[in-house]
């Protein structure tokens, strides 16, 4: 069962409005910073191809929105979780970022 608490931890604000999590949650790595409070975030996937008995590499990439409080730059590696639709390709928000740049570069 969710508290109250932990409901209210899970609260983001864009323009005002507050951003409520809920759906999927995922990891990756920041490969683009380059948009205002927008990141792009991109992680590995496997995928199988019953044609050809075997399995492939490829890889997802969203659109997450990057509150100032977090402020992910390239190379980060982040989570990211599932809201209301804030731009025409932005439906994710950076919700913790894992290890910086440098840490993963070790």
């Amino acid at each position: 069962m969710v508290t109250k608490k932990e409901k209210q931890s899970k609260v983001f604000y864009k323009g005002g409005k507050p951003i409520y999590l809920r759906g999927r949650v995922f990891e990756g790595i920041v490969v683009s910073d380059k948009m205002q409070n927008t990141v792009t975030i991109e992680w590995p996937r496997i995928a199988y191809i019953p044609k050809y008995e075997r399995y492939e590499k490829k890889r997802s990439r969203v659109h997450a929105h990057n509150p100032a409080e977090i402020s992910a730059k390239v190379g980060d590696k982040v989570k990211i979780a599932e809201c209301r639709q804030i731009a025409k390709t932005v439906s994710f928000v950076v919700i913790e970022k894992l290890a910086g740049a440098q840490e993963l570069a070790k």
